[in-house]
């Protein structure tokens, strides 16, 4: 018995592998929706993922015993699904964060620079290994997060930093300085 290489089976086998890559990343995104308390989203990406294994695992099934290679490109499919699940989430980056940042000598300069970008700090005073610190709670959404770091390390390199996922948030400043570019600024546009 061989592996059954022809070109239909190379042809079936990509469509296999590339079919899983996507139900597998959509499993992975909903995964992350529900952690994240996001009902629809989760509903429909659970949807259209089920949807698809079914259509792959039905061909598979139905091949495997005269095309084994399949299952090396259905393996190979969900290997690759979980990896481009995860770099897509990670570009959409939904949700929120709480930025926690402890810094010994710039707590006031910091949440000061913060707020005017848009965003809101509330700070406390503490006391460290080494002292007095300030210490910078600032809740962003997730895509926001690399901005506010980059002001932090200009401040103060030296800063401790923590980030938290937040589960639910009543109220999140953005900034309102925001360029008026995109799409949707031509909608606005009067």
């Amino acid at each position: 018995m061989g592996i059954g290489l022809d070109a239909t089976t190379v042809l079936t086998g990509l469509l296999i592998f590339l079919a899983r890559i996507a139900d597998v990343s959509m499993g992975t995104m909903r995964t992350i929706s529900i952690v994240h308390g996001r009902t629809k989203r989760a509903f429909f990406l659970g949807f259209i993922e089920v949807s698809v294994w079914l259509i792959v695992i039905s061909t598979v099934i139905n091949q495997i015993t005269s095309k084994p290679i399949l299952g090396l490109f259905y393996a190979f499919g969900f290997s690759s699904g979980n990896v481009v699940g995860i770099m897509i989430e990670k570009k959409l980056a939904f949700g929120h964060l709480v930025l926690r940042v402890i810094t010994r000598r710039f707590g006031d300069i910091m949440a000061s620079k913060i707020r005017d970008s848009g965003y809101a700090v509330t700070t406390f005073r503490g006391e460290g290994k080494l002292g007095p610190v300030t210490e910078l709670y600032i809740v962003c959404r997730r895509r926001d997060l690399n901005d506010v770091l980059m002001q932090v390390k200009d401040i103060d390199p030296q800063a401790f930093y923590i980030t938290e996922q937040a589960g639910s948030v009543s109220k999140v400043y953005r900034p309102s300085m925001q360029s008026h570019t995109g799409w949707r600024a031509i909608l606005k546009m009067k």
